[in-house]
Order: C-alpha cells, then structure tokens, then sequence
C-alpha cells in the first residue's frame, strides 16, 4: 500500500470505530434515561461519556491525519441491531431488556474492535485503538455480569 492508501485506511478504521463510538454513547445515554436503578443509571452515564472520550481521542486521529471524522453513528442497522433494539425495549421499561439490549450493543462495540485490532495499521494507532479496547471489553463484561444478575434475580 502507498502512504496514502496507508492513511487512507488508518482514516477509514477509524471512522467506523467513532461511529461505533458514537453509536455505544447514544445506546448507553438511552439506557440511562429510562432505568430506574441509581446504578444502572450511573453505570450507563459512565460509559456513555467513557465512548464520548473515545470518538473524541478517535476524532482528533482522523484530523491528524487529514481526514474528515465520521460525524454520526452507524447507518447500517445489521452492525448495530443490538443498540437499535435498545429503543424498542425501552418502551416498555424493563430493566432487564435495557440490560439485554445494552449487552448486545457491547457485543458489536467489542467485535468492532477486535476487527479494527486485525488491521494493518501505524502502531501508534494501533496503541490508541488497544487501550480503548480494554476499556470496552471492560465494559462488556460488567454489562454481562449485569445481565447474569438481572436474569439470577429474575430465576
């Protein structure tokens, strides 16, 4: 690859993570606003803001290198089904289909990095791209233990 196929590809992975980036603020902000449990509440504003940092550090590695960032989440609902799904579950206010929902949404947010991990990128983004994935695989566990809890309880 060229420099600019190189940088033109570095531009692209990064593109779909600020919009899987934005896509896990939106999801997450939703669940916020429509749990009841404290927890939850604080759980899902924490993340919400944790995937804004990351679109943003993402954001200023697009302008870095001379592109044009990815201003919205995904439009491709099959990427995203699960943060989609989100909407429907709130309607009818059930902690534990927030949480289902959330999860699915951790799902695709964790996939999405671990493809972008698989490409051929600057090692610097590399490094950027790694850290941010620990912290949403972080993310997805405790979503995971969440959901193992709501469905314990729910048993």
């Amino acid at each position: 690859m060229s420099t600019t196929e190189t940088n033109d590809h570095a531009i692209s992975v990064l593109n779909d993570l600020i919009e899987t980036n934005k896509d896990g603020e939106q999801g997450f902000r939703t669940a916020a606003e429509h749990v009841t449990n404290s927890e939850l509440k604080t759980l899902f504003n924490i993340f919400a803001q944790q995937r804004a940092r990351f679109a943003s550090e993402l954001n200023s590695e697009v302008l870095r290198r001379g592109g044009d960032p990815a201003k919205t989440g995904h439009m491709s609902a099959t990427l995203h089904r699960g943060w989609i799904d989100l909407k429907s579950a709130v309607t009818g206010k059930s902690e534990k289909a927030i949480v289902d929902e959330c999860e699915r949404g951790e799902d695709s947010a964790k996939s999405n990095y671990e493809d972008a991990l698989k490409k051929s990128l600057p090692s610097d983004l590399l490094s950027i791209i790694e850290t941010q994935y620990l912290e949403v695989k972080a993310a997805h566990d405790s979503v995971r233990d969440l959901k193992r809890a709501e469905h314990a309880d729910h048993a």
